[in-house]
């Protein structure tokens, strides 16, 4: 099934969805491939490819990194650089609210979605030192981060909701070991559980004013 968007829904209304997930509807592999296709004609860096993406449907080992990931948030939820709404003020802190519920439910439901996706990349940014650090790093996100982004546009699209997150990257070893994952010359960059959405009408969500971030020719 296709919502048939233009391509400008589609880049405004793709959210991080969590309470919304339906995690009673089965995602199939064929509809995944479908988005994946898509996916790998984002660019990457000299055109390596190195790109892979682990997909987790079996239920022990959701559960299992899952179980990691509702350690780490809760921890992160102590911390002083957690998401507050108390830092908003006027209409963002209402939005700012709702997103911290959310993601909240989502670390405590992250096992019954139907699937989780791993984007993965060669190479590891941790390996990278001096003055190439910089240009490593943006490389090795830069050849990922793209066609990741690409899936969740071509998911919205197929009326599946997704949610960026990282919190499981404290763990990284133990999940590539629980996967198979080769963690000494694979680096894993986000957990994204994936299925289909409790409707569809998502809207465009409140932003900073363009004027707050865009600079031309000095800051």
């Amino acid at each position: 099934m296709k919502l048939n968007l233009g391509a400008d829904e589609v880049l405004s209304t793709t959210r991080a969805v969590r309470k919304r997930l339906d995690f009673a509807k089965p995602v199939s592999m064929e509809v995944l491939r479908e988005c994946l296709e898509l996916a790998t004609q984002a660019p990457t860096g000299s055109n390596a490819q190195g790109w892979h993406f682990v997909f987790v449907t079996d239920p022990v080992k959701k559960a299992k990194i899952a179980e990691l990931y509702r350690a780490r948030f809760a921890a992160y939820r102590q911390m002083d650089v957690s998401a507050s709404a108390e830092r908003l003020a006027g209409p963002d802190e209402a939005q700012q609210e709702r997103v911290i519920d959310s993601a909240e439910y989502l670390s405590e439901h992250m096992a019954e979605a139907p699937v989780l996706m791993i984007p993965c990349v060669e190479g590891r940014v941790d390996q990278a030192t001096g003055p190439m650090a910089n240009i490593a790093g943006a490389s090795i996100y830069g050849s990922i981060i793209p066609a990741a982004w690409s899936f969740m546009l071509a998911a919205r699209e197929r009326g599946l909701g997704t949610a960026w997150t990282t919190l499981h990257l404290m763990d990284e070893k133990e999940v590539a070991d629980l996967l198979g994952i080769p963690y000494d010359r694979v680096m894993q960059v986000a957990l994204v559980p994936i299925a289909y959405t409790k409707g569809t009408d998502f809207k465009p969500a409140r932003r900073k004013a363009l004027d707050d971030v865009v600079h031309v020719d000095s800051w």
